[in-house]
């Protein structure tokens, strides 16, 4: 293999000619074997970005030579569009707070923008990865300002499965409205409800969900670029810390502000944490509603089976027919358990942090990136191979209505509670209904009892 030879700090070591990463990156590589994993493609986008809006500010600052900055920019763009991911090799979780990922990007761009000059990879005294790529910048504030351009370019995506679950929800619960079931609390016959009610509270939790997303998704819009290495913003122009945000605003398309504390914003991740709540409560929401949806589909002969989810696949390889509900299982409550796993990992991440910087953002950024992913997948699998198919067994929640006693709570305000628990116990026992009871006991009359909410106006305020 053909190899150039490049220095740093540490020492001297070959790299591939063909490499556009460099030095520090392939000692990174080499360092840290921990996930076996690449960064996120958004996270490596976002990192060019900054690094093209760097070079834009420094270049009008005055500060960058303008041939310089062009080729660096011609660089990111081709980062951003997806060309030399490949040469972005470090694992994201790495020590060093990102500095290794930081360089990782500046020698690729550094290199790719030295070819533009017509010079050859690793000839640094064209394009420098530090002194050019990496100028007025820092790893402390170009680190975390990448996740959080890249958290902002995967939110939106998550808001928009979960409108589509929520209606999905609304469009079942309109359909079910008429069918009325037996309500449960702690997993015994409570009162009546309608299955559409179900479906539509289903849907009101989601909506809280994305607002609650919404919210925390603007914390992420304050970002510390400017600060450099603690937020006092040491090797930068007065022209630099008064247009970079502004630019990577207007080259990136999302919207940002310069913190009015650089140095609060570069110690502290707390608004990744809000990010991650949210999501964890996202996350156990949807697995609630999963279990519930497993349950009322149990059976499909000896369970409640008061609805019918689509059948995805087999459910056993020595049970024959037998079918699983195995949407809910692995698209929302394992998920949902990795989310929730992972809020405890950025949880302890950004409190672990000491004085000007916190160490411990690479972890919490790959733990967040995932939530992040595996939640939009899995909200849009639910929708697509579960909600959207699911149907009604209207005779078997009739049946199951006819055969429970809940209707003896509606006899309180009449006969007052324990006549009506005594009747309920003789229902149960005897497997007469409670209205038949409450007739030959004398305690109410045909009269009155027609008078008494019945199973469909027990769903719903008395007027």
């Amino acid at each position: 293999m053909d190899t150039r030879v490049e220095s740093d700090s540490i020492g001297s070591m070959e790299i591939p000619s063909d490499a556009y990463y460099g030095v520090q990156t392939l000692r990174a590589k080499q360092n840290f074997h921990i996930t076996g994993l690449r960064m996120n493609g958004e996270f490596i986008n976002s990192l060019a970005e900054i690094k093209k809006a760097a070079a834009v500010t420094n270049r009008d600052a005055g500060n960058l030579d303008r041939k310089i900055a062009e080729a660096i920019v011609r660089a990111c763009d081709e980062i951003i569009t997806g060309k030399w991911h490949d040469q972005f090799i470090v694992d994201p979780i790495q020590g060093g707070a990102g500095t290794s990922a930081n360089m990782n990007a500046n020698e690729v761009v550094a290199n790719r923008a030295i070819e533009l000059l017509h010079g050859a990879r690793g000839d640094y005294s064209l394009v420098h990865p530090n002194d050019h790529v990496n100028m007025s910048q820092s790893t402390n504030d170009v680190f975390p300002t990448a996740a959080k351009l890249t958290v902002l370019k995967l939110m939106p995506k998550i808001t928009a499965q979960l409108d589509r679950l929520r209606k999905a929800l609304n469009r079942k619960g309109a359909e079910f409205d008429g069918i009325v079931k037996m309500g449960r609390t702690q997993l015994q016959d409570a009162v009546p409800i309608r299955l559409g009610q179900s479906f539509h509270a289903y849907a009101s939790v989601v909506d809280r969900d994305i607002r609650r997303l919404e919210k925390a998704e603007k914390e992420m819009q304050t970002v510390n670029m400017g600060g450099t290495a603690v937020g006092t913003a040491i090797n930068v122009s007065p022209g630099y810390l008064k247009s970079i945000t502004e630019n990577i605003r207007r080259l990136s398309g999302i919207k940002v502000e310069q913190a009015r504390d650089l140095i609060d914003a570069t110690q502290n991740l707390d608004g990744f944490v809000s990010v991650s709540n949210a999501l964890k409560t996202c996350a156990v929401d949807l697995s609630k509603m999963a279990n519930d949806l497993r349950l009322l589909s149990s059976g499909p002969k000896a369970g409640i089976a008061e609805i019918n989810l689509p059948a995805k696949q087999n459910g056993s390889s020595i049970m024959p027919g037998k079918v699983n509900p195995v949407i809910p299982e692995v698209v929302v409550t394992q998920v949902a358990f990795n989310i929730i796993g992972n809020d405890m990992a950025i949880t302890m991440a950004a409190e672990a942090g000491q004085m000007e910087l916190n160490a411990f953002e690479p972890v919490l950024f790959y733990n967040l990136f995932e939530s992040l992913t595996t939640l939009e997948n899995a909200v849009g699998t639910f929708v697509d191979n579960c909600v959207s198919g699911i149907t009604a067994n209207e005779n078997r929640c009739r049946e199951l209505l006819g055969q429970s006693v809940g209707i003896a709570t509606a006899l309180c305000p009449y006969i007052g509670y324990k006549k009506s628990a005594e009747i309920a116990k003789r229902a149960l026992r005897t497997g007469r209904q409670v209205e038949e009871i409450a007739l030959e006991d004398g305690l109410l009359t045909k009269q009155s009892l027609d008078s008494i909410p019945n199973p469909n106006t027990m769903t719903q305020p008395r007027m």
